[in-house]
Parts: C-alpha cells; structure tokens; sequence
C-alpha cells in the first residue's frame, strides 16, 4: 500500500440538523407612494394596484447602500436570536443590487457587526438568493463547516432602476432581512427543492454596467404562476408537510397575482400569506426574510410552525424550502 492509498481524510462532525432562531429586517425611512410615482412616468395608483398590487414602496437614501442596510438587518436578527458576534463563523450576504462587486459585502457586513473572521461570501440568485443563502449555511452546519452563521438578504434596487421605464420603477424597491442559522437537535430547515431555466434569463437582466434593469413582465408573468407552485408542493412533499399543516407561505414578493397564483395552487387553507409588497415592494433578495421577519414581529404566525419560503426571479433561479419558524 502506498502512502497516497493509506490515509483518510478527517471530516468535522456536524449536526442532526439547522434551524433558524430569528429573523431582523430593516427598511429606509423614504417611502414613495404610487401617487409619487405618477408625477414622474405616465400611471396612477389602480394602474398599479391592479397589476401588481403595490400602494407604496420603500427607496434608500443616495448615500445608503446595500452594506448599511444588511448591517442594520443583521443585527436586528443577532440581538433577536440573543446570538453574541463571537459566536457567528459564517456570514452570507444574498443580493444582486450591490454597487460595487469587490470586495464582498459579506466581510465588510461582518466586520461592521463585531464578527470576528468568519467565512464571507456573496451570493447571486437574484430574487431566490435568499432561499440558495439559507440553503448553503444550514448545510455547512450540518455538516460541521460552520458552527453559526449569519444570512442576509439585502438590496438597492433604486441603484438599477430606470425612473423613466414604467415596467420597472413602479415594482422595485430597497431593504434588508436577516436570520441566524445554528445547530440542532433536529431538523428546523427543511431540504430545498432549487434549479434554474437558463434558457429564459434573458426575460430580465442588466445589459451592461451602465445599463438599467429590464425585464419582459409578461414572460415572467407567465412562468412564475405556471412553474413554481410545483416546486413548493415538492417542498412541502420533501419536507414531510402537507401543504395544508403550513401556518404560513412566504413567496418570494414579486407582484401580488403572483403570490396570490401560488397561493391558491398550493391550497394551504390555513396559511398566514405574505402581503408584504403591498407597502414595500419587491426588495428580491430581502423580501422573503424582511416579510416572514415583520409576520413573526406582529405576531401573525406561531413560534414553532412550520412555513413554506419560495423564492424565484432572475436567472431564471428558483428554490423552495419549509422551515420552523422560529
């Protein structure tokens, strides 16, 4: 036997499972309504309404960025979850909005918050990022890599928005949401159901660097009410919960119809469902964690529940996963 065929490679020991202790989100203070909207681009607020069921959204500051708003998130969520800085070894930070692609938002985030070198990374599934971010820190806790990590979905849409293109400024908005991820005893993230249609991604996208975001409504439209309620139910199937057992569904906030779509494809009868584009927008990647974040705050869903996330845009990425809520 040769000294390359008599070693083995040692693994760290993980966990029985991840579960999610609490959310933080964080929205900017400047809300423009739809009226706001109408002076600048040729629309009125049942236009709006109508189509995508948004009354008013939030816009960041010009000198607040995406760093800023996933830090003030990211430590709502810490303080939540009464997680020390010490303890977090992983910080992900989903968005697809940040203004500059180097250096990472994720070390700068964790610096800011008192996290001492953790691993840092960014992540790009657009409006499914969060759903990919938590999928990866939950595993990395399974599987030992990681003992506590920190997810963040953040964006700055506004950066990207063409204030003159009707299809886009009336939808897109600006926030952040976070969760912490540790160890369990079992499970409290559920597995994911994820994939992509890569043929359809150029039904949105940012042509260049000084181009603005575009997308084909109709076409998303179309393949958001036709392609992800399946991929939840298999969420719900993989997971061992019956759609009606959900005490909450949290879909990605695209445009109200479509969540509304899902909603009713899925029949969990006994869902609290997530409205929160109606007063903020679609935030992409914070949306999911800044709505499930304000429903446990108001307290619309239980503690302990189990809640089904979808996330889907640009990509086009989709993922879907039940978690417990915390």
């Amino acid at each position: 036997m040769t000294a390359a065929e008599s070693f083995t490679l040692r693994l760290p020991e993980g966990a029985p499972g991840a579960r999610i202790v609490a959310f933080g989100d964080y929205q900017p203070a400047r809300v423009v309504t739809n009226d706001d909207l109408a002076r600048i681009v040729d629309t009125n607020d049942e236009w709006i309404r109508t189509r995508v069921g948004i009354r008013e959204r939030r816009i960041a500051a010009p000198d607040e960025t995406v760093g800023d708003m996933a830090v003030q998130a990211g430590g709502k969520a810490l303080a939540a979850g009464g997680v020390s800085p010490e303890d977090i070894d992983l910080v992900i930070v989903a968005t697809c909005s940040y203004e500059t692609p180097i250096p990472n938002q994720a070390a700068r985030v964790a610096h800011r918050l008192g996290i001492k070198a953790p691993g840092a990374f960014d992540l790009n599934a657009a409006c499914a990022g969060f759903c990919y971010a938590l999928e990866t820190a939950a595993s990395a806790v399974r599987t030992g890599t990681a003992r506590n990590a920190l997810v963040v979905g953040a964006e700055k849409m506004s950066n990207w928005i063409d204030w003159n293109d009707r299809s886009t400024c009336i939808i897109f908005a600006d926030g952040a949401g976070a969760a912490v991820v540790t160890a369990a005893d079992e499970p409290g993230v559920g597995p994911v159901v994820w994939g992509s249609a890569g043929d359809l991604a150029d039904k949105i996208v940012v042509a260049d660097r000084q181009s603005f975001i575009r997308q084909e409504g109709q076409a998303v439209f179309r393949w958001a009410t036709t392609a992800v309620a399946p991929v939840a139910l298999a969420a719900c199937e993989r997971a061992g919960v019956a759609p009606e057992e959900l005490a909450a569904l949290v879909p990605h906030q695209a445009n109200l119809r479509i969540v509304d779509a899902i909603a009713r494809r899925l029949k969990a009868v006994n869902a609290v469902v997530a409205d929160d584009i109606v007063h903020s927008g679609n935030t992409s990647a914070a949306s999911i964690p800044m709505a499930l974040s304000r429903m446990i705050e108001r307290g619309d869903v239980p503690s302990g529940a189990p809640a089904l996330l979808v996330g889907f845009g640009a990509g086009l990425s989709y993922a879907a996963q039940v978690i417990r809520i915390p």
